[in-house]
């Protein structure tokens, strides 16, 4: 199999992307009404917690619409995605002194760390739709914390609002891909 048909597999399998950051989306969501209404610890708490079921809530959702046909055997890219999901939970390290220097850097910290995960994605779809979320999602951080870092759950809601657009802007392009116009 070619690298191209992997990647096309790939994104046809998950839609571009389009559950996974919807849910990964809606876990920051859910954090930033923590943040907002409730405190830092129970946002952190959400989106970490949460962050562990992003993989078993996608497949659950790909299979309620219909989408649960396994990758190929011959697609060479079927276990970089898993070894790319590994990156950030390690990464993830990071926020400890980071909290303990200072806590309303976690959600910038953690957009960065999710922005440059992104990256890798560009290759295994084959989109550069997620360059675009990763450049959004790092310069948003850095943005964060550079002029709003006196509030706690600012960069949380953009990050959600983020990846919730841009599940939506994957599932077009695929959708677009899958379904091209007829003149």
């Amino acid at each position: 199999m070619q690298i191209t048909e992997a990647q096309r597999e790939l994104r046809i399998r998950f839609a571009g992307g389009f559950y996974g950051q919807l849910v990964c989306g809606m876990i920051w969501l859910v954090s930033a009404a923590l943040a907002t209404w409730t405190g830092p610890q129970a946002a952190i708490a959400a989106v970490v917690i949460g962050g562990f079921f992003i993989f078993p809530a996608t497949e659950a959702l790909l299979r309620l619409a219909g989408g649960n046909h396994d990758l190929s055997a011959a697609n060479g890219l079927r276990y970089l995605g898993m070894q790319v999901a590994f990156v950030l939970p390690f990464s993830m390290l990071l926020l400890v002194p980071i909290c303990h220097y200072r806590l309303n850097l976690f959600f910038p910290a953690l957009m960065i760390l999710l922005g440059a995960h992104y990256i890798p994605f560009v290759f295994l779809y084959g989109m550069r739709m997620f360059a675009a979320l990763a450049a959004m999602l790092i310069g948003g951080g850095v943005l964060v914390a550079m002029t709003w870092s006196s509030s706690f759950s600012v960069g949380a809601w953009y990050g959600g609002i983020v990846l919730v657009i841009f599940s939506a802007l994957g599932r077009a392009m695929v959708e677009r891909e899958s379904h091209p116009a007829t003149a």
